[in-house]
Protein backbone atom coordinates (compact mmCIF):
# COMPACT_ATOMS: atom_id res chain seq x y z
CA UNK A 1 0.00 0.00 0.00
CA UNK A 2 1.07 3.32 -0.63
CA UNK A 3 0.97 6.80 0.76
CA UNK A 4 -2.40 7.65 -0.67
CA UNK A 5 -4.02 5.18 1.26
CA UNK A 6 -4.60 2.60 -2.12
CA UNK A 7 -4.62 -0.94 -2.31
CA UNK A 8 -2.90 -2.61 -5.30
CA UNK A 9 -3.14 -1.19 -8.62
CA UNK A 10 -4.98 -3.79 -11.25
CA UNK A 11 -1.79 -3.77 -12.96
CA UNK A 12 0.16 -4.98 -10.11
CA UNK A 13 -2.63 -8.50 -9.23
CA UNK A 14 -0.87 -11.50 -10.22
CA UNK A 15 -2.67 -15.13 -10.42
CA UNK A 16 -1.97 -16.89 -6.76
CA UNK A 17 -1.17 -13.16 -4.66
CA UNK A 18 -2.98 -14.25 -1.10
CA UNK A 19 -3.49 -12.27 1.83
CA UNK A 20 -4.89 -13.08 5.36
CA UNK A 21 -7.20 -11.40 8.41
CA UNK A 22 -7.86 -13.28 11.57
CA UNK A 23 -10.18 -12.16 14.51
CA UNK A 24 -10.91 -13.91 17.66
CA UNK A 25 -14.71 -13.47 17.99
CA UNK A 26 -16.10 -12.68 21.37
CA UNK A 27 -19.58 -12.27 22.69
CA UNK A 28 -19.66 -8.38 22.19
CA UNK A 29 -18.87 -8.99 18.09
CA UNK A 30 -21.98 -11.07 18.05
CA UNK A 31 -23.82 -8.28 19.76
CA UNK A 32 -22.73 -6.01 17.87
CA UNK A 33 -23.29 -7.68 14.62
CA UNK A 34 -26.80 -7.97 15.73
CA UNK A 35 -27.19 -4.36 16.81
CA UNK A 36 -25.97 -3.42 13.58
CA UNK A 37 -27.97 -6.05 11.06
CA UNK A 38 -30.73 -6.24 13.01
CA UNK A 39 -30.60 -10.31 13.32
CA UNK A 40 -31.42 -11.59 16.59
CA UNK A 41 -31.57 -14.84 15.91
CA UNK A 42 -31.95 -16.05 19.12
CA UNK A 43 -29.18 -19.32 18.13
CA UNK A 44 -26.85 -15.85 18.47
CA UNK A 45 -28.05 -14.25 21.27
CA UNK A 46 -29.75 -16.52 23.50
CA UNK A 47 -27.66 -19.36 25.31
CA UNK A 48 -30.61 -21.16 27.18
CA UNK A 49 -32.16 -21.28 23.32
CA UNK A 50 -29.41 -21.75 21.17
CA UNK A 51 -28.37 -25.11 23.74
CA UNK A 52 -31.48 -26.58 22.41
CA UNK A 53 -30.43 -26.57 19.05
CA UNK A 54 -27.90 -28.79 16.65
CA UNK A 55 -25.13 -26.89 17.89
CA UNK A 56 -25.63 -27.27 21.24
CA UNK A 57 -24.68 -23.53 22.11
CA UNK A 58 -24.61 -19.97 20.49
CA UNK A 59 -22.78 -19.26 17.26
CA UNK A 60 -21.69 -16.35 15.66
CA UNK A 61 -23.17 -15.09 12.91
CA UNK A 62 -22.29 -16.57 9.33
CA UNK A 63 -22.21 -13.74 7.71
CA UNK A 64 -19.98 -11.84 10.49
CA UNK A 65 -16.95 -14.61 9.25
CA UNK A 66 -17.82 -13.02 6.09
CA UNK A 67 -17.19 -9.54 7.08
CA UNK A 68 -14.04 -11.07 7.39
CA UNK A 69 -13.49 -11.58 4.09
CA UNK A 70 -14.53 -8.20 3.18
CA UNK A 71 -11.96 -6.84 5.37
CA UNK A 72 -9.21 -8.98 3.83
CA UNK A 73 -10.50 -7.93 0.66
CA UNK A 74 -10.51 -4.15 1.44
CA UNK A 75 -8.02 -3.56 3.48
CA UNK A 76 -4.97 -6.33 2.61
CA UNK A 77 -5.69 -7.86 -1.08
CA UNK A 78 -6.55 -6.03 -3.38
CA UNK A 79 -6.62 -3.34 -0.27
CA UNK A 80 -8.36 0.15 -0.48
CA UNK A 81 -9.70 1.17 -3.57
CA UNK A 82 -11.42 -1.58 -4.80
CA UNK A 83 -15.12 -2.58 -5.31
CA UNK A 84 -16.87 -5.43 -4.42
CA UNK A 85 -18.72 -6.85 -7.64
CA UNK A 86 -19.96 -10.30 -6.31
CA UNK A 87 -19.47 -12.92 -3.68
CA UNK A 88 -20.47 -16.46 -3.56
CA UNK A 89 -20.72 -18.10 0.02
CA UNK A 90 -20.61 -21.59 1.43
CA UNK A 91 -21.52 -22.02 5.11
CA UNK A 92 -19.68 -25.25 6.46
CA UNK A 93 -19.54 -25.25 9.80
CA UNK A 94 -20.54 -22.84 13.09
CA UNK A 95 -18.25 -20.14 14.79
CA UNK A 96 -18.38 -20.51 18.45
CA UNK A 97 -17.77 -17.69 20.71
CA UNK A 98 -13.56 -17.42 21.22
CA UNK A 99 -12.95 -19.61 18.07
CA UNK A 100 -10.04 -17.09 15.80
CA UNK A 101 -11.61 -17.30 12.06
CA UNK A 102 -8.95 -17.00 9.72
CA UNK A 103 -9.76 -15.30 6.58
CA UNK A 104 -8.04 -16.18 3.39
CA UNK A 105 -8.48 -14.60 0.21
CA UNK A 106 -6.46 -15.83 -2.98
CA UNK A 107 -6.24 -14.30 -6.81
CA UNK A 108 -7.94 -16.91 -9.34
CA UNK A 109 -8.20 -14.75 -12.25
CA UNK A 110 -8.30 -11.16 -13.92
CA UNK A 111 -10.23 -9.60 -16.33
CA UNK A 112 -8.35 -6.77 -18.17
CA UNK A 113 -11.28 -5.25 -19.90
CA UNK A 114 -13.64 -4.44 -16.69
CA UNK A 115 -10.52 -4.04 -14.35
CA UNK A 116 -12.00 -7.38 -12.38
CA UNK A 117 -10.08 -9.49 -10.15
CA UNK A 118 -11.73 -12.83 -8.96
CA UNK A 119 -10.44 -14.08 -5.33
CA UNK A 120 -10.82 -17.26 -4.05
CA UNK A 121 -12.18 -16.42 -0.46
CA UNK A 122 -12.47 -18.63 2.67
CA UNK A 123 -12.66 -18.75 6.59
CA UNK A 124 -10.89 -21.48 8.90
CA UNK A 125 -10.72 -22.03 12.28
CA UNK A 126 -7.62 -24.29 13.74
CA UNK A 127 -7.46 -25.02 9.93
CA UNK A 128 -11.12 -26.16 9.59
CA UNK A 129 -12.88 -24.83 6.82
CA UNK A 130 -15.77 -23.06 7.74
CA UNK A 131 -17.01 -20.66 5.07
CA UNK A 132 -15.78 -20.79 1.31
CA UNK A 133 -16.85 -19.26 -1.53
CA UNK A 134 -15.17 -16.67 -4.46
CA UNK A 135 -15.59 -12.85 -5.06
CA UNK A 136 -14.81 -10.46 -8.09
CA UNK A 137 -13.77 -7.07 -7.24
CA UNK A 138 -13.28 -3.96 -9.24
CA UNK A 139 -9.62 -2.89 -9.10
CA UNK A 140 -8.49 0.38 -10.03
CA UNK A 141 -6.05 0.65 -12.60
CA UNK A 142 -2.42 2.77 -12.02
CA UNK A 143 -2.55 6.45 -12.76
CA UNK A 144 -1.27 7.79 -16.22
Amino acid sequence: MNERNQGYFFEDIKLGMSAEFSKTVGDADIMAFAELSGDFNPVHVDEDFAKTTVFKGRIAHGMLSAAYISTALGTKLPGPGCVYVSQALKFKAPVRIGDTVVARVEVLSTLPEKRFVTLKTSCSVEGKIVLDGEATLMVPAKPL
